[in-house]
């Protein structure tokens, strides 16, 4: 935006800073919020510190430093107040969880090491965070987010204290950030929607059981090589030899690979998700059940029947998404979820295919927003700078719901 049209929002804007961050226990505070997210909005290539103060007219580099990097402000109550606004007007269909990385020279920002960067496709020096975006088909937006803190950062005292790394924080694995995240959310918002992540996520048996345990259905892309068995596979138990400890059921075939269980037989059928940018976005799908047979699947089987002694060597049935287009010969995509075989499969293909979504939320985030700008090191700051970038997108989300500010525009 120019600097004419945030002026022209700046009512809009000082109400809902008021709200947002009404946590926020000094009235200079708030309006530091209120000056930085001005700045964020503003047109120009970088949304660091420094050219903000520079653009903004009654922008105090200092005092926005300060602010930032070493204000002591909660950043959870500003969240848990920006969630409940977005989940109220969005309506969310999904949450869907992400990663998002930022590259980083040196190795003195928090979380930075060399790992995966997905903004570049391969391994660099970046921080790495987790994140999840409450979507619809038309809208999406960020409610959460936790940064990874990699293994060697566990037990680095010195890179810690300079950072600002609280105590009580260590290596955690993302999909462990991730339920963690979801939790919070559960116990902010009325509702959870379908979850929806990629195989990142998907490929982890343990997280997909965990989401089951806490009651929330999911859509997760999963790998060709996850190993299961169909639907009509019938555990035996081998007669006893009368030797050793009793024999448990089994099955009689192998777990197969899921780009195996795929049949000549199997019945595909055409569904439309969205239109795209030049055609409708359409494939060919189809439903079946498995039974997820890896040893993660029969460890936690074993566990919910009370011991390995007492299971009876089912495993439980899960609905397999699976996409093949016209073209191809074989499945180019597998989605595993919880949800009934007899869900329509419009919706489990719309839920699958809703990732998408968040590509606008980081075209916004990252490019309009600067929310890989941030030149500050610590916990604390990295956690501030995000929290006013979310704070930022929701209040211009919230805009392009309300009709009289459509009507304005």
């Amino acid at each position: 935006m120019d600097a004419h049209e945030v002026n022209r929002l700046r009512a809009a804007l000082g109400l809902f800073v008021e709200d947002v961050f009404a946590s926020v226990p000094r009235k200079d505070q708030r309006a530091r919020g209120e000056c930085y997210l001005r700045g964020l909005m503003l047109d120009g290539r970088r949304k660091s510190i420094q050219p903000m103060a520079h653009r903004l007219p009654d922008g105090t580099m200092q005092a926005l430093q300060q602010f930032v990097s070493q204000s002591p402000w909660q950043w959870t109550p500003v969240r848990r107040r920006i969630a409940e606004r977005l989940a109220e007007v969005v309506q969310p269909e999904v949450w869907i969880i992400d990663d998002v990385s930022f590259r980083k020279c040196g190795r003195a920002s928090v979380g930075v090491a060399r790992q995966y960067c997905g903004a570049l496709g391969k391994r660099a020096n970046c921080q790495v965070a987790v994140s999840v975006h409450a979507a619809t088909d038309t809208s999406s937006c960020p409610l959460e987010w936790e940064l990874f803190l990699p293994e060697e950062w566990a037990h680095d005292i010195p890179r810690r204290r300079a950072a600002g790394v609280p105590d009580e924080v260590g290596h955690v694995t993302r999909p462990r950030l991730a339920l963690g995240l979801l939790e919070r959310l559960a116990g902010w918002l009325a509702s959870v929607p379908v979850i929806v992540a990629d195989c990142g996520y998907g490929r982890s048996v343990a997280f997909r059981l965990a989401l089951e345990e806490r009651g929330w259905s999911y859509v997760m892309a999963v790998e060709p090589k996850e190993v299961a068995r169909p639907a009509g596979a019938v555990p035996y138990l081998p007669p006893y030899q009368g030797l050793g400890p009793p024999t448990l059921p089994r099955y009689r075939e192998p777990a197969r690979p899921l780009h195996q269980l795929t049949e000549a037989g199997t019945r595909f059928e055409s569904v439309t998700w969205r239109q795209g940018s030049k055609a409708p976005m359409t494939s060919r799908f189809a439903v079946i059940e498995v039974r997820p047979s890896g040893k993660e699947a029969t460890r936690t089987a074993q566990e919910h029947a009370g011991g390995r002694s007492r299971r009876d060597g089912v495993l439980p049935l899960r609905t397999l998404l699976i996409e093949q287009p016209e073209t191809a010969t074989e499945p180019t995509g597998y989605w595993m979820t919880n949800l009934p075989a007899t869900t329509p499969v419009a919706d489990l293909v719309r839920w699958a295919k809703m990732r998408w979504r968040i590509e606008h939320d980081y075209r916004e985030l990252k490019h309009g927003l600067g929310l890989d700008h941030f030149e500050g090191r610590t916990w604390r700051g990295w956690h501030h700078h995000v929290t006013l970038v979310t704070a930022a997108q929701a209040f211009l989300t919230l805009r392009r719901y309300d009709p009289k500010a459509r009507t304005k525009a």
